[in-house]
């Protein structure tokens, strides 16, 4: 089968897309209409009819209708798709598939925490804890804009970010806030400058609850692809960008005389 490219034809990859069925998942994606997309990447029901179950690809499949030219991987299309599945469910159905969505109690717990101290009245959780459920945050480059940080410094912190906890092996508070933490102090930024790129990339505001801890809840998941598309917003780094990036981030986590002759 061939590989999985995205619409701009490059290969897709973990590194830049969200590859985790987990992901899929945790925004809402029904199974159903998740394993209906894979069916079409490379091939196509002889009536060229785009919604089948399992069963009916089975029933109707043909190696020789298998494409070999590159696939897309077209999220937008496959959200169309999930939306094709979703309006075909009874009420009841839907209910049922939005209850079984978010019912780890755990998580819930930890949002409700996070909002507790916020609230006033039951009704204003949903301005608290909506960025928990919605997909993506909507967000400009304009929210970025800082008056203690350039530019530059806020892309390169939501890079250097990623980057670092990419290589995390436990996903929990305190080794989400030591990695911001020690990553602002070695940007030399203090903590207040520096953590309100984070707070509109993950909750789309600067009123939210701790962003660190909503981290945490999301999961690395959702965290990794809102710290994307906020990076993809105030602008990715370049190919060149990002070879001297690499060897900047690396050079911070030395001490500094070390730092200092490295560069």
């Amino acid at each position: 089968m061939p590989l999985l490219r995205n619409p701009d034809k490059s290969k897709l990859s973990k590194r830049k897309n969200p590859t985790s069925i987990n992901y899929y998942r945790d925004i809402g994606v029904l199974p159903e209409a998740l394993l209906n997309y894979l069916g079409r990447m490379g091939w196509s029901m002889p009536d060229e009819r785009e919604v089948f179950t399992l069963q009916d690809m089975m029933d109707n499949f043909d190696i020789q209708r298998v494409s070999l030219g590159g696939p897309i991987f077209d999220v937008e299309k496959l959200n169309w798709l999930n939306g094709q599945w979703i309006k075909g469910l009874t009420p009841s159905q839907l209910l049922d598939r939005l209850l079984t969505w978010k019912s780890d109690r755990n998580t819930l717990e930890d949002i409700a925490a996070a909002i507790q101290p916020r609230i006033n009245l039951l009704s204003e959780a949903v301005n608290w804890a909506g960025f928990y459920f919605n997909h993506m945050p909507q967000i400009t480059a304009e929210m970025f804009e800082s008056k203690k940080l350039t530019q530059e410094q806020v892309r390169q912190s939501l890079q250097f970010a990623i980057w670092r906890l990419e290589g995390q092996f436990t996903w929990n508070n305190d080794t989400v806030s030591q990695t911001l933490m020690d990553l602002a102090n070695q940007m030399g930024i203090k903590l207040r400058d520096f953590m309100p790129a984070f707070f509109i990339a993950i909750a789309g505001s600067t009123s939210s609850t701790p962003v660190m801890q909503s981290m945490v809840t999301l999961g690395p998941d959702l965290t990794f692809a809102r710290l994307r598309h906020a990076l993809e917003i105030v602008g990715g780094p370049s190919k060149k960008e990002v070879k001297n990036w690499e060897k900047l981030n690396e050079s911070l986590k030395l001490p500094k005389n070390d730092a200092t002759s490295e560069v």
